[in-house]
């Protein structure tokens, strides 16, 4: 399970989960894959050191668009194993 937080606040049709936080409340919406996102995912994936298959394409699209959250961005996951590779410092990682 993976869901980006962040403070982006564009609705959209599929995809990426984003939320900000205010003292006392939360807002998220959901967000549409881009095709912007979808290239910058494909170009992720050699950079994080050559991975491939559909499980990483996925995490790779979640981080995209994580990536282009403003920050902080959160990313929360069952699976860290390849989220530092993917994101680097630039996101907030934590294991649900």
């Amino acid at each position: 399970m993976e869901c980006a937080l962040g403070k982006r606040q564009n609705s959209g049709r599929s995809a990426g989960i984003t939320s900000s936080t205010s003292p006392g409340s939360v807002t998220s919406t959901v967000e549409a894959v881009t095709s912007e996102d979808s290239l910058a995912a494909v170009n992720l994936l050699p950079e994080a050191g050559g991975l491939h298959g559909h499980k990483y394409a996925i995490d790779a699209l979640v981080a995209a668009m994580a990536l282009r959250a403003p920050a902080p961005a959160l990313i929360l996951t069952s699976d860290r194993d390849d989220w530092t590779r993917l994101c680097g410092d630039r996101v907030i990682i934590r294991d649900v």
